[in-house]
């Protein structure tokens, strides 16, 4: 079967697993789009300001000569902050392109392997407040901080461990005001199965770093049995999907839902298992090694790094996963969609596993048709 098919089959059948497969123990547990409160500075977007879908036939190279470019948030005014996973520099992209600049430095950022300055998040309310989190690897573990541009920072979470690889680190607010954050087993999967272990979850927290308002169990951990999540995204119905790093066969895109287990290190990719949720696409790991992930329209876009290919995965009305410019931009680790409706994508080519080309690395952006 070729992999477009089988990740056709997979959406194909991706409803009826997901109607089968059982909470471990927390069936009781409400949905997300169900009963949680949302922060008066999550304003949702106006439907009549929606544009159109990214022109993927017209990129524009909005910045190059950036070494590691690992995360990238928007902020109100359209420009973006792109974090540099080496060097612990945070720097400012005009709207429109443009000579970057540098708006903070993160001290203590321990760049090795996998680990350094890697996810950044813009909160809702960043023009009362000016907060912006990242998400670290520090001399002793991962962590998650908030400050201001040039501020000093606030510590909100510590703990989470640290290895050369599978340190996870997506931040990304979601449609109900909360910060989320994908972490990595660490190279321990039997962390990811453990509840009271921040690694292999996806947490969803208050800008304090504490548990969020409606959380399973009051802890902080949102979903289990991840081994390396770095790409998170929510689509135009609030449907949450989380990106994984497979380990030597299937690369997934999981519907998230609160309290449920998505089996790793147990089960790799479809098993069927009502234990655990299976994915709604998997790729091979060569054909993708996903990392970060947005959704414009009914699409999902996931930026793939050993697979050098950016996947579009439509989320109604059929089709079937798409592979674009593969091998064209190297590999790819971010993707995001701008105020504007453009598409923003980095690429990861000076990370240790790629094949730099000139100019890199670059971040590449798509209009809005």
């Amino acid at each position: 079967m070729t992999p477009a098919a089988r990740a056709r089959l997979v959406l194909a059948t991706a409803g009826a697993f997901l109607l089968t497969a059982c909470s471990d123990g927390e069936a009781a547990t409400p949905r997300a789009e169900a009963t949680f409160p949302v922060p008066s500075s999550a304003a949702a977007p106006s439907p009549s300001k929606t544009p159109g879908k990214p022109d993927l036939s017209k990129p524009q190279t909005i910045v190059s000569g950036l070494e590691v470019p690992w995360g990238l948030a928007f902020l109100p005014d359209g420009s973006a902050l792109v974090s540099e996973r080496d060097s612990g520099d945070i720097l400012r992209i005009p709207a429109g392109g443009g000579d970057p600049e540098r708006v903070h430095h993160v001290d203590g950022v321990s760049a090795q392997g996998e680990g350094g300055l890697l996810g950044i998040a813009v909160d809702p309310g960043y023009e009362s407040n000016k907060y912006v989190y990242a998400y670290y690897t520090a001399s002793g573990d991962n962590r998650i901080i908030r400050f201001t541009l040039g501020g000093k920072p606030r510590v909100i979470l510590d703990g989470i461990d640290k290895a050369g690889v599978h340190n996870g680190g997506r931040l990304a607010f979601g449609p109900d005001g909360f910060l989320y954050a994908g972490t990595g087993d660490a190279g321990e999967g039997s962390a990811s199965q453990d509840r009271d272990d921040l690694n292999g979850k996806i947490l969803r927290l208050t800008t304090d770093g504490r548990a969020a308002p409606g959380n399973p169990r009051g802890s902080r951990v949102w979903s289990l049995g991840h081994r390396n999540v770095q790409g998170l995204a929510w689509g135009p119905d609030r449907k949450m999907y989380g990106i994984e790093f497979g380990q030597n066969t299937w690369d997934e895109v999981n519907v998230i839902e609160p309290g449920r287990n998505y089996g790793w290190p147990e089960v790799e990719g479809q098993e069927g298992d009502a234990k655990y949720v299976d994915p709604i696409v998997q790729w091979n790991t060569d054909e993708a090694s996903p990392s970060g992930a947005a959704v414009a329209g009914n699409t999902l876009y996931v930026a793939g790094l050993r697979g050098e290919r950016l996947w579009t995965v439509p989320l109604s009305g059929g089709g079937e996963p798409k592979a674009e410019f593969e091998g064209d931009y190297g590999r790819l680790r971010t993707v995001a969609v701008a105020p504007d409706g453009a598409l923003w994508l980095t690429t990861s080519n000076h990370d240790g596993r790629g094949d730099p080309q000139d100019g890199d690395d670059r971040i590449l952006r798509f209009a809005a048709a």
